[in-house]
């Protein structure tokens, strides 16, 4: 292929001048050091690239050199238990080859090609693969069977060569097919995809069932479909990261994408030892094993901060197709965009709301909608969550970036600084936050949980609306001059955020709370509600329903009642039965001595 050379260079944006052979989105290699990069603009007589590494002692003259292909990703075993940055070098091999600071075109390849898989091929001469359809396995981890797949690139095939099962690394041969041209095509275990192409399904469906994730304010109040988007905006130290790892480490997805998009450097060193270390409750080994980390620090250079994304998302649809269920964690989204918006500068477009560039919404809801519950073209359902953190300056909602992501998720997990600081986590503001797959997976609830599920949810929602309102009133005057039936809304309220919303993350038994268990605490708390509600209409004053105890009592049953152990719950409402009965008796004996 023909050689260019640079003409100019302006930080991560370079050009080359003259009539080029050069295509949209094209990978290239720039300079002596053969530092990757993409074309992002063509005129008639230049084109421009963003160079995913650093440009310093870039000079004018240096060649520039097509590859004739856009910027891919290679999908196969290996990604698995990985850690890449943001164009899918892996670090740990980068790492060993020239220590812990990566150097400039520093390059390694991205899946292990001395490695070898212990192979399962599924094909034979004279079988015909469609495009999705599997013609090898290997177990990639103790978690995860990879199933390699004919790309969707390639047309329907018929298999005239297969190989014997066996050990094989990545790049040796394990069938050959002919396409309907004749052209003979061989295939090994991996495969390339470019980044900023969606990955083609048969069907897009509707989500049938929840992420459940084990965090009640989310699974409860606030679930997010499998397939589905949420966004997580909080200011600085509200405790996106935390909420990510959380979901990370409990959620039912069987592979997790989690990627560092411009973190700070600590944070994300924090990030991978934690991971590295986290034991997978489903099956007791590495959560790392069916864990892929994509690690670009807020001092890699911008623009391979603005490829992560994409090449997360790319694995997360690569799992997608062979039938798993993929979540992606993005944290966060605001780095992202601002590596556009630098970009975007430094190719003097014309700026929009706070120098974003005009596309910004359109750039979201392209990367928003590969997320999805699909049927495969093998024929599988397989779905890709996504779950993006926003971080907005000064905590600020109306910013661009938090405005556009809410029109392109279904869910919006806003999280409160006074939460946080008051030490409430997860801190996400109930009266902030939203979910609109309510109404999609009420059924799924009704069926697999219980038939009160959503109404109890309902009916705590209504509590906690109800409390907001009466605050106002207790912030003008204060909370003495309200009749009991509110009062007794505030104090139940109080057990609904701290016994229920609120949830330690380093309790053993409070970490993790499946749904049955959520179920019966809403069900005790609206028990004791309603026991409380009689006797309030009676007379009994709110004081002395409070020196019962009970509701106290029903703020520790999250750390109190097991998991596995719901029959304490029969024993709570007994208590309440009790209490409450001695209650509205020594009150009626007072009313009665009183009277005489």
């Amino acid at each position: 292929m023909q050689t260019y050379q640079l003409h100019s260079i302006n930080g991560p944006v370079v050009t080359v001048k003259g009539r080029t052979g050069l295509s949209m989105m094209e990978m290239v290699h720039v300079g002596k050091e053969r530092l990757v990069g993409e074309v992002i603009r063509l005129d008639a007589d230049a084109a421009t690239i963003q160079v995913y590494e650093e440009t310093g002692g870039l000079r004018p003259g240096e060649p520039v050199e097509p590859t004739g292909a856009p910027l891919s990703v290679t999908l196969g075993p290996g990604i698995l238990r990985n850690i890449y940055d943001g164009i899918q070098r892996p670090l740990p091999a980068i790492e060993a080859a020239s220590g812990s600071f990566i150097g400039r075109g520093a390059q390694a390849p991205a899946l292990d090609t001395e490695h070898k898989w212990d192979v399962t091929v599924t094909v034979k001469p004279g079988d015909t693969l469609e495009p999705g359809q599997v013609y090898a396995t290997c177990p990639e981890t103790p978690a995860i069977t990879h199933r390699c797949m004919l790309s969707p690139l390639y047309s329907r095939c018929t298999v005239t060569w297969a190989a014997e099962n066996g050990a094989y690394t990545v790049e040796e041969p394990i069938a050959k097919v002919k396409d309907e041209s004749g052209k003979e095509i061989t295939l090994t275990l991996c495969q390339k995809w470019p980044i900023r192409t969606p990955r083609p399904a048969a069907a897009r469906m509707t989500s049938p069932k929840p992420l459940i994730t084990g965090q009640r304010v989310i699974d409860t109040m606030f679930p997010l479909a499998k397939g589905g988007a949420a966004a997580i905006p909080g200011g600085f130290g509200t405790g996106k990261t935390m909420t990510q790892h959380q979901l990370a480490k409990w959620c039912d997805a069987d592979i997790i994408i989690y990627v560092g998009c411009g973190e700070r450097g600590n944070e994300m060193t924090q990030a991978l030892q934690e991971f590295s270390e986290l034991t997978d409750p489903r099956t007791g080994n590495s959560l790392m094993d069916r864990t892929v980390l994509i690690a670009n620090t807020s001092n890699m250079p911008v623009a391979a901060r603005e490829a992560s994304i994409y090449t997360g998302i790319t694995l997360a649809e690569y799992y997608r197709d062979m039938g798993y269920h993929a979540a992606m964690m993005a944290d966060s989204t605001s780095r992202w965009a601002e590596a556009l918006r630098e970009i975007s500068g430094r190719l003097e477009e014309m700026p929009a709301d706070e120098g974003y560039p005009a596309y910004l919404p359109s750039r979201l809801a392209e990367f928003y909608e590969r997320a999805g519950y699909f049927k495969t073209l093998g024929g599988e359902e397989g779905s890709v969550s996504v779950i993006g953190a926003v971080s907005p300056q000064g905590n600020d909602f109306s910013e661009p970036v938090t405005q556009n992501t809410k029109r392109f998720t279904r869910c919006f997990w806003a999280l409160d600084k006074s939460l946080a600081y008051a030490r409430h986590y997860p801190a996400i503001n109930w009266n902030d936050s939203y979910s609109e797959y309510l109404g999609d997976l009420s059924e799924w609830y009704y069926d697999n949980v219980g038939t009160d599920f959503m109404q109890c949810r309902s009916r705590l929602a209504d509590l906690l609306l109800q409390e907001t309102n009466l605050m106002q009133i207790v912030k003008l005057i204060g909370s003495d001059v309200l009749p009991d039936d509110q009062k007794l809304t505030i104090e139940i309220a109080r057990v609904i955020r701290v016994g229920f919303l609120q949830q330690n993350a380093f309790h053993a038994t409070d970490t993790f709370v499946p749904l049955e268990k959520q179920l019966k605490m809403m069900e005790v708390i609206l028990y004791l509600y309603d026991k409380c509600s009689a006797l309030v209409a009676k007379q009994v004053p709110v004081s002395t329903l409070m020196a019962t105890g009970l509701f106290d009592t029903l703020v520790k049953m999250k750390y109190d009642i097991p998991n596995d152990d719901f029959s304490r719950f029969d024993a709570l409402r007994a208590e309440i039965d009790t209490k409450l009965a001695a209650a509205g008796a020594g009150a009626g004996n007072k009313e009665g001595g009183s009277a005489q």
